[in-house]
């Protein structure tokens, strides 16, 4: 290729390692020393684009072209068509949802070149529980890095606390498909004259303006992508792309390249992805022209890593493009930009400050096509990422950097609900056994059960209050009345309180099932559960059956606590489930064995012998939550069984504040 292009000399791209010599530069001061990102609103010509169909006839095109012929590469207008075929049919499951799984083969015709066989692999897997069609998430990946990441337990570490996104998309009524791109084109040099690229050009190698391998695996998502307009268990309209890093990368280059492609969640892509390449910071244009790295882009683009050559030297300043125009070939559809942070490995080489300034400067594009920007000033000079952890989301374009590390794994939580929104999209109701452990899909829960790990690791716990709103309610800071009750009744115990609001009892089992009692080793665990199971009209034998459940996960996990099971709460907000807690306390209490399971039941205290509640004993709005005069009854009845258990409580707390 460099023989192609005329070129004698390649500029070695800079280290990743800071102690090299030539070291990547992270010096802001230096970081943009070829000027401003082209603008994605005006022509070549120079006029300005102030219609949507100036954009789609006009600049789009031009930016489209120049993309194919300098940074990623053509299509062969040659390329053969792909035959799918269904190999396996089989009900499976995604953690606890039962879901149809489908192993499929997308066959390349080879008939002009039976040398290389091309079979792109491709797994489906959709909702056991769907009523009709469901969107569906394209995930670049392949078997090696599956493996890779399998043997390795420190990337799951990096990846957060979440459920996996496959079991997320799952849970929100989306399919998935992962698209092996080993099948379609390796991830090397070597393999340029084989696969999809050697099959077009029949085992010689490219000229200048051929696909790349980012180019060559967009391409595989879009033939999976027809074969999903076929399968009638897939919303083919709600579509979207996935891939982290160099499959980031890709998965920008086919939303980008292909219209009808409605979501992409892009993660940690860096320089080729969202990472500007005029960006002198961290990876460079030389480090995508090199040996490693070549493959994945056009021959076109070594031009901009030359040192010495026919033409003279170009650099990342000759670009006729930038990513900030990539993004905004996406535009109006819904773009969602997602990087981790250096602390936990998600290098600063990805520019993450670069990728955000790229991001804002797509905005217009987005906002002149009907969409709303990404919210923030537009002079992406000066733009500034939010803080770790706050998203933009409230546009078509989005950003978030989340708190991991090379991985888009802890923004799904986010990304999901964010897509359903715009994509006006809610799932089929599911109702799974109150004894199933299952995790909550909405990301405030998914956050609150990261920080009650790093809770169950602050101190030393004596008293471990389990349970649902009620509970949460009580050391909360949110309710500092409750919180001053909470101080007041069981300061000098080493009380802590790992409740959390709207969580039935399958979500307080999977909590448990996920490390929030690992290592705790508390003298007493305090459970009330079961109120919202029984408002989501669950039967009774049903949610005792949950509680049982929770009781023998505590006493697996903390064999040495005695277990305080609580009566549920009377609720009046529909007196019509009050027969149906009654019912459930009465199971409760024969469960108890008096020693490490204990019953106790306050519940003459709170309401007559009809249920009806005593004034001034639950919130006046809403019939079903504590005020402080409750909170101090129910302390009143645990502070005997505590006292009893551990003597009276010291002068001080030494476990967690």
């Amino acid at each position: 290729m460099m023989d192609q292009l005329g070129i004698k000399a390649l500029r070695p791209g800079p280290s990743g390692n800071e102690k090299d010599p030539n070291h990547a530069n992270y010096d802001e001061a230096k970081a943009n020393p070829y000027g401003g990102l082209p603008d994605a609103l005006t022509l070549k010509s120079g006029q300005k684009v102030t219609s949507a169909e100036q954009w789609r006839t006009q600049r789009r095109p031009e930016i489209v072209e120049d993309f194919e012929r300098e940074v990623v590469g053509r299509i062969p207008p040659n390329v053969p068509k792909v035959t799918w075929a269904v190999k396996s049919t089989t009900g499976s499951k995604a953690g606890v949802f039962p879901v149809v799984e489908k192993q499929l083969v997308g066959h390349v015709d080879n008939s002009a070149y039976p040398s290389i066989n091309v079979d792109i692999e491709m797994t489906l897997v959709t909702p056991g529980n769907a009523k009709g069609p469901v969107p569906v998430m394209i995930m670049f990946s392949s078997a090696a890095i599956r493996r890779f990441i399998a043997s390795h337990p420190e990337f799951r570490k990096m990846m957060g606390t979440d459920p996996p996104s496959t079991e997320q998309l799952i849970a929100a009524g989306w399919g998935y498909a992962l698209l092996d791109t080993s099948s379609i084109q390796a991830d090397n040099g070597a393999g340029l004259t084989k696969g999809i690229i050697g099959l077009t050009n029949k085992g010689q190698p490219r000229k200048p303006e051929d696909w790349g391998a980012l180019r060559a695996w967009a391409w595989g998502a879009s033939r999976a992508l027809d074969y999903l307009q076929t399968d009638t268990s897939a919303d083919a309209k709600r579509v979207g792309i996935e891939g982290v890093s160099r499959y980031g990368k890709a998965a920008l280059v086919t939303m980008a390249s292909d219209t009808r492609f409605a979501v992409v969640l892009v993660g940690s892509s860096g320089e080729g992805g969202a990472k500007p390449h005029r960006r002198n910071f961290g990876e460079a244009v030389e480090n995508l022209t090199g040996s490693g790295e070549y493959h994945w882009m056009a021959g076109n683009f070594l031009k901009y890593g030359s040192a010495q050559s026919s033409f003279g030297s170009k650099n990342a300043g000759d670009l006729p493009v930038d990513s900030n125009e990539l993004i905004a070939l996406c535009a109006p559809r819904l773009t969602f930009i997602s990087y981790g942070v250096p602390e936990m490995g998600d290098a600063k080489w990805l520019d993450q400050q670069g990728s955000f300034m790229a991001t804002v400067a797509a905005s217009a594009v987005f906002r002149l096509l009907g969409a709303n920007g990404l919210g923030v000033n537009d002079d992406y000079h000066n733009a500034k990422m939010p803080p770790v952890n706050t998203g933009l989301l409230d546009s078509q374009l989005a950003w978030r950097q989340h708190d991991a590390g090379h991985t888009d794994a802890p923004n799904w939580k986010f990304f999901i609900p964010w897509a359903n929104r715009f994509l006006h999209y809610r799932q089929t109701p599911r109702k799974l056994p109150a004894d199933q452990p299952v995790f909550r899909t909405d990301a405030n829960s998914l956050v609150a059960h990261s920080q009650l790990l790093a809770k169950a690791k602050q101190g030393p716990i004596d008293v471990y209050f389990e349970g649902d709103s009620i509970t949460r309610r009580w050391d909360a800071v949110d309710y500092p009345d409750l919180l001053a009750n909470w101080k007041h009744n069981f300061s000098g115990w080493n009380a802590a309180d790992f409740g959390w609001g709207g969580d039935q009892t399958q979500n307080i089992l999977w909590r448990l099932d996920n490390g929030e009692l690992d290592g705790v080793n508390p003298k007493i665990v305090v459970l009330l559960a079961g109120t919202n199971n029984v408002g989501q009209q669950s039967g009774a034998d049903d949610v005792t059956r949950g509680l049982q459940a929770i009781v023998r996960v505590i006493q697996a996990k903390a064999p040495m606590a005695t277990v305080i099971v609580m009566g549920i709460f009377p609720r009046n907000d529909d007196m019509a489930l009050m027969p149906i807690i009654e019912r459930i306390n009465g199971d409760l209490s024969k469960f108890s064995d008096g020693k490490k399971i204990r019953y106790l039941n306050i519940n003459d205290k709170l309401a007559d012998s009809d249920g009806k509640l005593f004034d001034g004993m639950m919130n006046a709005k809403d019939k079903l939550h504590p005020t402080a005069k409750t909170y101090q009854v129910w302390a009143d009845a645990l502070k005997p069984v505590i006292t009893e258990l551990l003597g009276p409580p010291r002068d001080a707390n030494h476990g967690v504040p």
